[in-house]
């Protein structure tokens, strides 16, 4: 992953997974450290049309070297 590089919700929730894994945890394991509940987990990892940007950022944040800096809003013309 490049220094700086932009996420959507789809990508940013299967790298939270990934980070997860990485670091050896299991969801329940990241609900206790995280203080929520297993469904949230399974929610911010296979569910990116949910918007849990925030448990997902916490997740990237604890389980690898990178930092969340976001969101991110771009206009368009209608």
């Amino acid at each position: 992953m490049s220094k700086k590089e932009f996420l959507s919700e789809v990508e940013l929730a299967a790298f939270a997974k990934r980070m997860r894994k990485k670091a050896g945890k299991t969801r329940a394991q990241v609900a206790r450290d995280m203080g929520v509940s297993q469904t949230s987990i399974f929610h911010a990892e296979e569910s990116p049309e949910q918007s849990l940007a925030k448990l997902r950022t916490r997740m990237i944040e604890a389980y690898s070297p990178f930092k969340v800096v976001g969101p991110v809003f771009y206009l368009e013309k209608k």
